[in-house]
C-alpha cells in the first residue's frame, strides 16, 4: 500500500476489510514505524495538535514499560484532548498514572476474594452452558447477537448485581460509547458525540442507584463488595464507582465479544486449524485462547502523552506530544511472528499485546478474559462441531475496537 495514502485519522480507512488495513500497518511498520497524523475532527471540538502511530511491537513494549515518561493521565481512550473529569468518567483507572492509578487498582483487586473470584468463575461456566442451551436447535442464527453479545454481558451484568431487566438497556449504552460513532448504534437522528455521552451518564445513574441499595441491604455480589469494602482504610468514591461500572460494562462486554467472534469467524476460513482443535479441543485450548486475542486484537490503540522530551528507537520526541500504541499492528509485527498473518491455533511462543502491553496497565481483567473465551469455545467445539459460516463478518466501523457486527452461521449436523 501506498505509505501516503495511509490517513489513520481517516474514519473510511476503517471501514476498509481487514486485509488492507493490515496491509497499511505494514508498510508502516517497514517504512515509517513512528508516523505522524493530523487528528480525527470530533464534532464541535477544536482540532488538536496531531499525534505519532506506534506500530511496531519493541516499541509499545518499551513505552508500556515507562509509565512515568509516557503518561496515561491526559487521556488513555481518545486521541482528542477532552477535559479531565470526562477522562477519568469514560476511562477510570485506564486514564491514570500511579500513585492514583495504582490507589485504585488496589482497591479493586481487592475485593476479588477468593470465595468472590471462585463463584465468577463457576458462573461463567454456567452462563456458556446456558447461553449454547439457547441455540441448540436452530439450523442458522446470527453468532454476535445469539453468543458472543450476550454471553460476556449476563456475565458482567449478574457479576455486578444487575438485574435482568437493565441488559438491554446496559449493552445499548456500551455498544454506543464503543460504536465508534457507527450508524447502526447511534439513535436515528442523534449527534453521535451527544449520544456517546448520554450513554455514560445512564450507566452511570444506573450504578448510582445500585449502589445506594447496596449500601443499605448488601448481597453477595461485586458491587456490594466495591461499595463496602476497605482496602488500607480506603474505598472507592461514588464517582470512582460509577466510572468502574462503566469501564467494567463497556471493556469487559466488547473485548470478549470481539474476541469469540474472531475466533469462530477465523475457524471458519481456516477450517485446518479448526480440524486441528477439534482433534485435542483441550490440549490446543491454551496456545489456541492466545492466538485468538492476538488475531483478533480487539482493542485497536490506547493513547500515551510525553511528560519529558525523550528518544525512541532514533525519533525524538517532544514533551506534550502524544503517541498512539497500535496493538493490532504490533500483533502482527514480521521481526517478532513467524508468518504474522496465518491464523495459527498452536502457535507458541506468542507474545502479544492483546491485553495491551506490560507494566501498571496490563489489562485487570485478563484471567477473566482468557476464562470466557476458553469455557466458550469448549461450549461450541463440542456440542456444536459442525458450526460453520454462513456469510461474511460484518466489521464495526471503529478506530478503537476490532469489532464484528454480525456473523452469521449454520450448523451441518
Amino acid at each position: 500500500m501506498d505509505l501516503d495514502a495511509i490517513d489513520l485519522s481517516d474514519m473510511e480507512f476503517w471501514a476498509r476489510p481487514w486485509s488492507e488495513r493490515n496491509a497499511a500497518f505494514a508498510t508502516l511498520r517497514r517504512e515509517r514505524p513512528i508516523a505522524f497524523f493530523t487528528e480525527p475532527p470530533i464534532g464541535d471540538f477544536p482540532e488538536g495538535p496531531g499525534y505519532y502511530a506506534i506500530t511496531r511491537h519493541a516499541d509499545i513494549l518499551a513505552i508500556s514499560r515507562n509509565p512515568e515518561v509516557f503518561s496515561s493521565a491526559q487521556g488513555a481512550v481518545s486521541i482528542l484532548d477532552m477535559p479531565a473529569e470526562m477522562n477519568e468518567f469514560y476511562g477510570s483507572m485506564i486514564s491514570m498514572d500511579d500513585p492514583r492509578h495504582a490507589r485504585l487498582r488496589r482497591i479493586v483487586s481487592g475485593t476479588f476474594t477468593p470465595k468472590m473470584l471462585a463463584k465468577i468463575l463457576d458462573d461463567v461456566q454456567t452462563t456458556a452452558i446456558e447461553t449454547v442451551d439457547a441455540v441448540m436447535d436452530r439450523d442458522e442464527f446470527d453468532l454476535v447477537e445469539e453468543i458472543s453479545s450476550p454471553f460476556p454481558l449476563i456475565i458482567i451484568c449478574d457479576m455486578m448485581g444487575i438485574p435482568p431487566s437493565e441488559r438491554a438497556m446496559v449493552l445499548a449504552q456500551s455498544n454506543i460509547i464503543l460504536s465508534g460513532g457507527d450508524p447502526e448504534f447511534i439513535p436515528e437522528g442523534e449527534d453521535p458525540v451527544m449520544a456517546f455521552i448520554g450513554a455514560g451518564m445512564m450507566l452511570a445513574e444506573l450504578m448510582n442507584g445500585l449502589a445506594a441499595e447496596r449500601r443499605v441491604t448488601p448481597t453477595d455480589d461485586l458491587l456490594s463488595a466495591l461499595v463496602n469494602t476497605s482496602v488500607d482504610g480506603e474505598q472507592l468514591t461514588p464517582e470512582e464507582l460509577a466510572s468502574f461500572f462503566i469501564l467494567l460494562a463497556v471493556a469487559g462486554n466488547e473485548t470478549t465479544r470481539t474476541a469469540i467472534s474472531h475466533a469462530v469467524a477465523n475457524l471458519g476460513m481456516n477450517p485446518d486449524q479448526k480440524r486441528i482443535w477439534l482433534d485435542d479441543i483441550e490440549g490446543v485450548m491454551p496456545t489456541a485462547v492466545e492466538e485468538i486475542v492476538r488475531y483478533a486484537s480487539p482493542v485497536v490503540w490506547m493513547r500515551r502523552t510525553l511528560t519529558q522530551d525523550f528518544e525512541l528507537s532514533g525519533h525524538q520526541f517532544r514533551a506534550g506530544e502524544k503517541v498512539v500504541l497500535y496493538y493490532g499492528s504490533a500483533n502482527r509485527d514480521e521481526a517478532v511472528f513467524t508468518d504474522p498473518d496465518r491464523f495459527d491455533v498452536r502457535r507458541d511462543p506468542n507474545p502479544h499485546v492483546g491485553f495491551g502491553g506490560p507494566g501498571p496497565h496490563f489489562c485487570l481483567g485478563a484471567h477473566l478474559a482468557r476464562r470466557e473465551i476458553t469455557l466458550m469455545m469448549t461450549e461450541l467445539l463440542t456440542r456444536l462441531p459442525g458450526l460453520e459460516l454462513a456469510g461474511e463478518p460484518q466489521q464495526l466501523r471503529s478506530n478503537f475496537v476490532n469489532g464484528i457486527k454480525h456473523l452469521p452461521v449454520r450448523v451441518r449436523r
